[in-house]
Order: C-alpha cells, then structure tokens, then sequence
C-alpha cells in the first residue's frame, strides 16, 4: 500500500500524537506445531509453520510490521482443506533478521526457497500489503505456483510519483528514521485502520508497528517504494491468474492492472480497512473460499 500523497496528513497528525509499545494481548494464539526442515536462504533463517494435508498448498504471506499470526483465522478455517505453510517474512516476526539488502525480489526469493526446500507442488500464494509483492516475485516462472491472491494490493499498479509526492515519501521515510517507535503506528493509525475497527485489535497492531525491528522495517518500505516501476512490468510476466480480496476504504484504479495485460479477479469487502482477515473474518473467508473455488476448478481443466 503506498498511500503518498497522504503523507502531508501524517506529518500534521504526528505532531498531535504520541504511541506507546506496550504489548497488549495477541492477536491470536499460533497452534503448537513443529517445524519439520528448517528453512534457510541465502543464509537468513526463516520461521515457518505448516498444517493439514493436500496436494494443493496455500502458502501464507503476511504486510509490513506483522507475522505469520495474522492469518491463524484463515488457517484454522482451511487446515482440513489444504496443507498450509505460513511464514515470516525476514526482519518480522522469528525469522532472522541477518540481510544487508532488503528487496522484494530477495523476500521472492525467500519463497522460492521454501517452496523448493519443502518440496511443495500446486502452490497458491496468498499475500497481504506488501506481500503481494513478494508473491509477485516468487511467481514469476515458476512452474511449482498455480494461482496467486492478493489481499488488499495492485490497487495502484503503474501510477507515477511526481515530484512532490518523492519528496513528501522523503520527508516520511526521514521521519521514521529519527522516531520508527512513534512514525509506524500513527502512519497505521491515520492510513490503515477503518473507524470501526475493534479496540483491542486496533491497540494491537499499533504495538506490533512500534515493536518491529526498525532496520528490517525501514529497509523493506523503502524497498516496496521503489519496486513500483517494476511491478507493472513484472505483471506483464505473470502467467498465473491473479484473484484479489480488496477493501474498499481506498478506492482502486484498475487503468494500470488492466494495462499490463495480467488475468485477474476482484472481490471487493466492505466495511474494513488494510486488515480484512482480521476485522471481519467469516465475510474474508467465505471470499477467500470461493476464490480457492475457482481456482481448483480453473486447475482441474487445465
């Protein structure tokens, strides 16, 4: 999500705002299961989880300043469906946070790996904010992905930044330089969050926003800015079909998705912000259930 022309709001907003990093209770508990290999690339450690059984896997990837965890709704509703594997991103979560160059196309990598490490087949990558942009990556030319879902991204493929908003992109990226603990979670608090988001939820995000590794975190937004330009030209290689749950709290503008010429599918969810599966997930779900729908019956005919 690159909201930029908003980051003048943000700046007036911080000066009347102050966050905490207090913990509060977690989002949800992750079941005890043990992680049979251990995942590693290019010699970063990557924390991952799997469940249930299938010959179709759905390979979870959380935003920016979350984890794995976020998706435990959506996991307890289709481990007697498919095999899951959910990971965290490196820099988030209990993956290492060992890496000098923070990139999209490295954290596409990192799935590849997985993939190829866990010997998985039928892979249908799912991926929130920024996440959709790694499971851009992965997918790419590999044989291994058979579709891909997007959860509140490609709103905006191929719209330029003038000059104003680079400079305003600065401004922000140098203010969450100087205070990431305050920056990050009143940046959620002004562009992430529905008005009738629930408390406790909203309380939460906003903690695991200030307690995120600072350098993983600034690394990997400076990193999504710039993979822009690049998104649109990636699309254009995208084989797979691409099915979207998208909030409509920010409207969307198609004209660049439509232009690259990739196949894709629009879900829209009302009355949420940027954390669909966490503020109503029954309605995701059944979203999500019948995207997974189509694409096993899209796959059968193939």
């Amino acid at each position: 999500m690159k909201p930029a022309i908003l980051f003048p709001i943000l700046i007036s907003f911080l000066l009347l705002t102050s966050c905490g990093n207090q913990k509060t209770q977690e989002v949800a508990s992750t079941p005890d299961i043990p992680e049979k290999v251990e995942l590693r690339n290019e010699g970063v450690f990557i924390h991952h989880q799997m469940f249930g059984k299938g010959d179709t896997t759905l390979l979870f990837v959380h935003g920016w300043c979350i984890d794995q965890t976020y998706w435990n709704q959506q996991i307890e509703a289709l481990k007697d469906q498919y095999q899951i594997l959910a990971i965290d991103l490196v820099g988030f979560g209990k993956s290492g946070k060992n890496r000098e160059k923070w990139s999209m196309e490295a954290y596409g990598r990192d799935i590849r790996a997985a993939i190829d490490q866990l010997k998985l087949e039928n892979v249908i990558l799912i991926g929130h904010s920024m996440g959709g942009d790694v499971i851009l990556e992965a997918a790419i030319e590999n044989d291994k992905v058979i579709a891909l879902i997007g959860i509140d991204n490609f709103k905006d493929v191929g719209q330029g930044l003038d000059e104003k908003a680079q400079e305003e992109i600065g401004n922000f990226m140098t203010m969450l330089k100087g205070n990431f603990s305050v920056v990050a979670p009143a940046y959620a608090e002004q562009f992430l969050f529905h008005p009738n988001m629930d408390t406790t939820l909203r309380e939460q995000l906003k903690s695991d926003f200030a307690s995120s590794d600072s350098v993983s975190a600034i690394g990997s937004l400076e990193a999504l800015f710039s993979y822009a330009e690049k998104e649109a030209k990636q699309l254009t290689r995208l084989k797979q079909k691409l099915y979207l749950i998208n909030s409509t709290a920010i409207p969307a503008n198609w004209e660049g998705l439509i232009k690259s010429g990739a196949s894709y599918e629009v879900f829209d969810i009302d009355g949420t912000g940027h954390y669909p599966m966490l503020e109503k997930p029954q309605v995701f779900n059944k979203l999500l259930e019948q995207a997974l729908q189509k694409i096993s019956t899209q796959h059968s005919e193939e």
